[in-house]
């Protein structure tokens, strides 16, 4: 399980202070044609991938970048997760569940990932 909270105000900071360049480095284009520039949509997508990557263990680095995970939401509003093939075979996840919400300024994420038995997640996990 990961966690990651994100204030809405700093994003919109670093959306007005970087525009473009600040959107292309963690939100994929599917993403950004879905949320813009809305500061509450990308702090949204921001803390959902940092949590997925505190999920795995790793953390957002060369294992698991930004551009590996793509948030969406169903008809329902219900947020989901789209991983990279990368991602999805190098930890052979099984599943994800994703909760968001936002109160006072800031986004909240929390992610539960389940991976195979043979996972190299799992494997990390076992030599710490």
């Amino acid at each position: 399980m990961g966690i990651d909270i994100a204030s809405i105000a700093r994003i919109k900071h670093f959306i007005n202070r970087f525009n473009q360049k600040a959107l292309d480095r963690f939100l994929t284009s599917n993403e950004q044609t879905l949320y813009g520039t809305q500061p509450q949509k990308v702090a949204s997508a921001w803390a959902a991938k940092e949590a997925f990557s505190k999920a795995l263990g790793c953390g957002i680095c060369a294992k698991c970048g930004f551009l590996d995970i793509e948030l969406f939401r169903n008809q329902n509003g219900q947020p989901y997760l789209v991983l990279s093939p990368r991602i999805q075979d190098s930890f052979q996840i099984r599943s994800t569940s994703i909760s968001i919400s936002h109160d006072y300024g800031f986004v909240i994420a929390a992610v539960i990932v389940e991976c195979n038995k043979n996972s190299i997640f799992l494997d990390s996990r076992e030599n710490q």
